[in-house]
């Protein structure tokens, strides 16, 4: 009989939809050793919850996250809520011999992270994986481009660059949700975009970064209630009413790569007309690379060691089935989507499911960017002042 590898998934909003669409997908598009089953979505709200479970496929659907955990169907539980649970619910999972997916940031702080990867580590010692949702790595066009960093077509690397731009809070009367409330989201734009950029930098580079200078703001400190809707713990007493923005809008820094590599990165949710505009460049003494999200079957390369009279960026169109992921979906040419790096990610992990590896990224891997974050939130208080990132233990 075929095996079967029972999902059972805590949130079902915005991250909730993009995960369900790679476990509904991914058995479908690759050949795999187990046959993900949508067992179970959990979620407060009875109602909701079970909408969401009908329209995303899942089996059953639960109103206590603990239920959903309980459950014999469920071997891994994949972890889409607010910030402010990842550490209770991962770790319970863990605990409970469960699989874990965790969505990114890992966690709000890193005594939380900490706390995740330990739990990690001993369930990786009872044969249990445990991974961070960084999808991104699951672009086509940016795994390749790690393998040619990896098999040094760039050599040294001298400069990584990384920017994530978003305009959603530019209207001041944007309401005050649970993203903008630091007891649930941790940060603002600093971990919601800025965690990606990080992670991006380390798994692209191949090395972590030792040290940030950094500058926050939050430009607009007050937003208005949603009326009789409660946002995160904040519950909207009606129109007219204002509660104060606790995270940054926007983030700057700089940072050291351990080689000595000099890295930049700006995260902000200000930035009119991008709308989720993620680009990086990076160069090296042979060559240089750059990618933009909002064309991401594309990667420009640039060969230094090319003639100069014929040198240049040039286009890599990231559809050949030689490519990363690309073996599973269309013939050359056929674009793939951002739906398409969470079946990405699903086939990645039901693979070190099944052979009993340690996923990447893993919690530890999470902890790392975290401590980044934490350096960068601490440099910005002090006003810019260099900020070493505490090293990562073996």
């Amino acid at each position: 009989m075929e095996e079967t590898l029972g999902v059972g998934m805590v949130g079902y909003a915005f991250m909730g939809a993009a995960h369900s669409q790679g476990w509904r997908t991914v058995g479908r598009a690759f050949e795999l050793p187990l046959r993900p089953v949508l067992a179970a979505v959990a979620g407060r709200d009875a109602t909701a919850v079970r909408a969401a479970a009908d329209r995303h496929g899942w089996a059953a659907a639960e109103t206590d996250w603990r239920a959903l955990v309980a459950r014999d169907d469920v071997q891994l539980v994949d972890v889409c809520t607010p910030g402010d649970s990842h550490a209770e619910i991962a770790v319970a999972a863990l605990e409970a011999g469960k699989h874990v997916l965790c969505e990114k940031p890992l966690a709000n702080t890193v005594a939380e992270a900490e706390l995740m990867a330990a739990a990690a580590e001993a369930a990786a010692a009872r044969g249990q994986v445990a991974m961070v949702g960084f999808n991104y790595r699951r672009v086509p066009a940016l795994s390749y481009a790690r393998t040619l960093i990896a098999e040094g077509r760039l050599g040294a690397l001298r400069h990584v660059r990384v920017t994530y731009l978003q305009d959603w809070l530019v209207d001041p009367g944007f309401p005050l949700t649970w993203r903008l409330e630091r007891e649930h989201a941790g940060s603002g734009a600093l971990g919601d975009l800025g965690a990606h950029a990080v992670d991006l930098a380390q798994y692209l580079a191949g090395e972590l970064l030792v040290g940030v200078s950094a500058l926050t703001e939050t430009f607009v400190r007050e937003r208005p209630l949603l009326a009789g809707v409660a946002t995160g713990l904040s519950a909207g007493p009606g129109a007219g009413a204002y509660g104060a923005v606790t995270v940054d809008d926007a983030a700057l820094f700089t940072g050291r790569l351990a080689s000595g590599a000099l890295a930049s990165f700006e995260a902000t949710r200000m930035a009119a007309g991008r709308k989720n505009a993620l680009r990086l460049e990076i160069n090296g003494e042979k060559g240089s690379l750059a990618f933009d999200l909002e064309r991401l079957n594309e990667l420009s390369f640039h060969d230094h060691t090319d003639p100069a009279v014929s040198a240049g960026f040039r286009r890599i169109l990231v559809t050949e089935p030689g490519h990363p992921y690309l073996g599973g979906w269309w013939p050359p040419g056929h674009a793939l989507g951002y739906e398409h790096t969470f079946v990405h990610q699903a086939r990645d992990l039901v693979l070190a499911v099944a052979s009993g590896t340690a996923p990447a990224p893993s919690f530890a891997d999470g902890l790392q960017v975290q401590r980044v974050l934490a350096a960068v939130e601490e440099s910005a208080e002090k006003n810019a002042v260099y900020t070493p990132v505490p090293r990562q233990e073996p």
